[in-house]
């Protein structure tokens, strides 16, 4: 039995929400695929140790998709991550997406590890997307993780079962 327990986020979470995401993204303003999103005031489900928030991935539903824009966990190698994923998953699911898809980019490698452990699968590639994303998002850094250049935009997917 895991030791969180995950709920839907709620309006009178944007205010945590959106420190979380500044703490862990350097802005609650997030880019992606040239789309730019507030992640406090999107939809999203938490994991809590207690009262303490542990976990957070937020996502946004449109034309038959569903995108995670955002996915933290707090505590690695709790299952936190994975739980969140299929919380989302779910709601997917019922809301009749025919897929769940994400962003990384290229120097993400632990991401790119731990969502292709669960399923999803390669889809595009987007060359020199986080150059166009710096227009609106300066202070996305030049250098990611490992001392990698951050250029590159990929897309990882999973189909979702037609809901019938």
């Amino acid at each position: 039995m895991p030791d969180f327990h995950i709920c839907p986020t709620t309006n009178e979470d944007q205010e945590w929400v959106a420190r979380l995401i500044t703490d862990h993204w350097g802005d609650d303003l997030m880019v992606a695929h040239g789309e730019t999103f507030i992640i406090s005031q999107l939809p999203g489900f938490a994991a809590f140790e207690g009262d303490e928030p542990v976990g957070l991935v937020t996502y946004n539903i449109t034309g038959g998709e569903c995108e995670i824009t955002s996915l933290d966990s707090l505590r690695e190698g709790k299952g936190i991550g994975s739980a969140l994923i299929e919380a989302v998953k779910s709601t997917a699911h019922e809301a009749g997406c025919k897929r769940l898809f994400l962003i990384t980019t290229n120097d993400n490698i632990e991401a790119l590890r731990f969502y292709q452990r669960r399923g999803f699968v390669l889809a595009a590639l987007r060359p020199r997307a986080v150059e166009k994303a710096r227009i609106i998002k300066p202070q996305i850094p030049l250098i990611g993780n490992h001392g990698i250049p951050i250029r590159d935009e990929i897309e990882l997917e999973i189909a979702l079962e037609n809901p019938e």
